[in-house]
This record gives structure tokens, C-alpha cells and sequence, in this order.
């Protein structure tokens, strides 16, 4: 009849995302990885509309495709960082 109260739900804290440098191993190894993969569908159609200059478009598509602001504004600028690299490998 009298029901006890449950004690209210904490949530746990987040991880934090960046709170050691990633080994240079891992780095080694998706650097590997990137260069016999290639790029995604989406790291594609992102690169091409960062060349026709749509920044905004580009950052549209990455949040509708990963969820959240910031990852688009990492992928974003993921995906201009391997424009200047093509560019500058082209010189």
C-alpha cells in the first residue's frame, strides 16, 4: 500500500572523447588503413562539395550522416585537411 521511493537515476559521466594523445601505433595504422581503403561515400561527396566551395552544404550532409554537430565539424574539416594535402601533392 505505502510504496518506498526509489532513489532518482544518475547518470554516469561521459568519457571524455580526447583525454589522451592516440598512440603513434594507432596512427601508423589507420594511416595504412586510409591509404589502401580509400575514402568513404560520404568523405566523397563531402570532399566535392567543399571544392565547389558549399561549406555549409558539407556540414549539413556530415550531421544529417553522423548524428551530432561537432563530428561534422571534425569531418568537415577532416575532409578540407585531405584537399590541402591532394593540393599540395599536386605542386
Amino acid at each position: 500500500r505505502f510504496s518506498t521511493k526509489k532513489p532518482f537515476f544518475k547518470p554516469t559521466a561521459k568519457p571524455v572523447v580526447s583525454r589522451y594523445p592516440t598512440p603513434t601505433i594507432v596512427k601508423f595504422a589507420r594511416e595504412v588503413i586510409r591509404e589502401l581503403a580509400g575514402h568513404t561515400p560520404l568523405e566523397k561527396r563531402a570532399m566535392e562539395l567543399l571544392k565547389n566551395g558549399k561549406d555549409k552544404r558539407c556540414l549539413k550532409l556530415c550531421k544529417r550522416r553522423l548524428g551530432t554537430h561537432k563530428r561534422a565539424k571534425a569531418k568537415r574539416e577532416q575532409c578540407a585537411m585531405f584537399l590541402r594535402a591532394a593540393a599540395r601533392k599536386a605542386k
